[in-house]
């Protein structure tokens, strides 16, 4: 089964080109603009990781991580920023995020994160059991 990544982004130009790029190595990919709108697309299917920016127009990240986790507690969120503070970044980290990344962020490291939070996630499911 494929592992599949929601990617979250105002930035239409970064989300295709990302959404292609990890595509390419393999994975079903979504896309959404809005945190809004990843959080409708998580109540309604099962991603192994959500990669959102931290910074977008209507919700920042912290809101939107805990919007996502209210949903559905073991999803796995990766937050991509380009300026957040070590206390942002450590918040999120306390919130529940898997990991915080520095943009532009290294594909291959991101490749290893979305293989990380799919890993962690069925660890996660297989203990509800």
């Amino acid at each position: 089964m494929k592992t599949r990544v929601l990617l979250v982004d105002d930035e239409r130009d970064f989300l295709d080109i990302m959404a292609e790029r990890i595509r390419a190595r393999g994975m079903a990919v979504t896309t959404a603009t809005s945190a809004e709108e990843a959080a409708k697309m998580v109540k309604m299917g099962s991603y192994d990781t959500v990669i959102m920016d931290f910074m977008m127009p209507a919700m920042d990240g912290l809101k939107a991580l805990k919007l996502l986790k209210d949903i559905q507690p073991e999803i796995q969120v990766i937050l991509l920023t380009g300026d957040a503070t070590a206390d942002k970044c450590s918040e999120a980290l306390r919130l529940g995020a898997l990991d915080v990344i520095e943009k532009p962020a290294d594909l291959n490291l991101l490749i290893q994160k979305i293989k990380d939070a799919k890993d962690r996630k069925q660890k996660n499911s297989k203990k509800k059991l």
